[in-house]
């Protein structure tokens, strides 16, 4: 049979993208769907625009700082409309970006919503449009909790709409998307309360790095409120009426949804291609990204693996290379390097302590000091902790983690080592560089605790 195209990409994300270019600079016949717009959720509500966000609280710190250095600058408060007219046309910039890239690599772009009409047929908005091989790559949507009243907070993309900074904010949810809008908009001036069930935020992340980050953004004011839900919202007079499964109640501007993301599958017809999907949403895939039809593939965040865009690019790329490139390869999902863009910011790559210590022993080492320009400053709360996570037997570093200023830049470096393999004592023979807080992950001489040891041999240990 003669298809239309060699591969057809559904959504035009970071991830479908390079899949679409890069089989395109191989010689395949490519086609591109985005219904909404080029770059998906990262380059228009997400990573990108947070990320500006994060810059701009952060100038109001470094304001509030530079007087403990001999500056005398005045605060006159923050301008909300031009920050958003400045982000706003950065997004659009990077938009265009992609469907340029698509366009100059050959690839075919359709600005519509493509669904399955059969295994390799598709409808593209009013065009029916046939392909050999077919990538998923739609992402994931943000979600509401099904209580009352829903309907009147906000989720995540809310944030990148708002005409003026509400002054008073309740931040649902504890993930890294959550604590990343509280320190922001605690940062350009709002009054923010954060409400999660758990008993620290960032589930699933090192519980040092759990609670650290919690202990620095109540230092900067932000109400952390834990073990708690809520379970209904009324508008009173203006203004929201948060009520949770406490009863506690709280009466806000605004309320911000941050309570997780589903796979964006509803309404593809993947029923009719005879795609299997998973309760919640999400496409399984085999160790090729190919779906139970083999000539189907699926990657990104609709896969719910990784949900971070650089995965999702590094897959797109190998799945053409692997497609069209004669050059088959897989990338791997452990040791990914990740940030989360709170205040101040973590990196992390690797396994936490709790993970490592449920597969065996290991040598736990943590240093918390205050970095340099904060013993001048003396803000509060700014403290920097630093933490290697060592298998005991073959010293083999398993996970890194750091809360701290530039905790994203260093941890990329630390995520190189840690793909290579490193070892506690490739970490010892790295000379430092002085002075900055990185030297430490590099000067870490004395173990704190060690982890994971059967109770009886952890006795000895102490003992000894």
């Amino acid at each position: 049979m003669t298809y239309d195209f060699d591969l057809f990409v559904i959504g035009g994300g970071s991830g479908g993208v390079r899949a679409a270019r890069i089989s395109a600079g191989h010689g395949a016949r490519v086609g591109v769907a985005e219904e909404r717009f080029w770059g998906g959720t990262c380059v228009n509500v997400g990573c990108v625009p947070k990320k500006l966000m994060v810059n701009a609280a952060e100038y109001g710190q470094w304001a509030e700082d530079a007087a403990g250095f001999g500056w005398n600058i005045e605060n006159h408060g923050h301008d909300w409309k031009k920050l958003a007219t400045a982000r706003d046309a950065e997004v659009a910039r990077l938009s265009g970006i992609y469907d340029r890239l698509l366009k100059g690599a050959g690839v075919t772009t359709f600005d519509a919503r493509a669904t399955f009409l059969d295994a390799h047929t598709l409808q593209v908005g009013d065009q029916k449009i046939t392909a050999e091989r077919i990538v998923i790559a739609t992402g994931g949507r943000a979600t509401r909790p099904d209580i009352p009243g829903a309907e009147l907070g906000m989720i995540s993309d809310g944030l990148f709409t708002l005409a003026e900074l509400p002054k008073q904010i309740a931040v649902i949810g504890s993930g890294y998307i959550a604590l990343e809008f509280a320190c922001l908009l605690r940062g350009l001036g709002a009054e923010v309360e954060v409400f999660f069930r758990a008993e620290q935020p960032l589930r699933g992340f090192d519980g040092d790095i759990r609670l650290a980050v919690s202990e620095a953004m109540t230092a900067q004011g932000i109400v952390m409120n834990s073990g708690c839900a809520p379970t209904r919202i009324t508008e009173v007079e203006g203004r929201l009426m948060l009520t949770l499964t406490n009863n506690y109640t709280r009466e806000v501007d605004a309320v911000f949804f941050c309570t997780g993301r589903e796979a964006y599958t509803q309404g593809l017809g993947l029923d009719k291609a005879g795609v299997t999907v998973k309760p919640g949403g999400a496409i399984p895939v085999d160790e090729h990204h190919a779906t139970n039809q083999p000539h189907i593939f699926a990657l990104g965040d609709v896969i719910d693996r990784v949900n971070l865009t650089p995965m999702a690019t590094a897959v797109g790329h190998a799945l053409a290379d692997t497609l069209f490139g004669k050059n088959p390869r897989q990338v791997s999902y452990e040791n990914v390097p990740t940030a989360i863009f709170t205040s101040p910011p973590i990196g992390t790559v690797g396994l936490s302590e709790e993970e490592a210590a449920s597969r065996g022993p290991v040598d736990v080492y943590v240093s918390r000091f205050t970095p340099m320009r904060h013993t001048i400053t003396k803000r509060e709360g700014r403290k920097t902790l630093m933490k290697l996570v060592v298998d005991q037997k073959t010293q083999k570093v398993l996970g890194a983690h750091m809360l701290g200023e530039d905790a994203a830049e260093i941890m990329q470096g630390i995520g190189i080592a840690m793909v290579m393999g490193a070892t506690k004592q490739d970490f010892d023979r790295t000379i430092g560089i002085h002075p900055t807080a990185a030297e430490e992950f590099v000067t870490l001489r004395t173990r704190t605790r060690v982890s994971g040891m059967p109770a009886v041999e952890s006795e000895k240990t102490a003992a000894e």
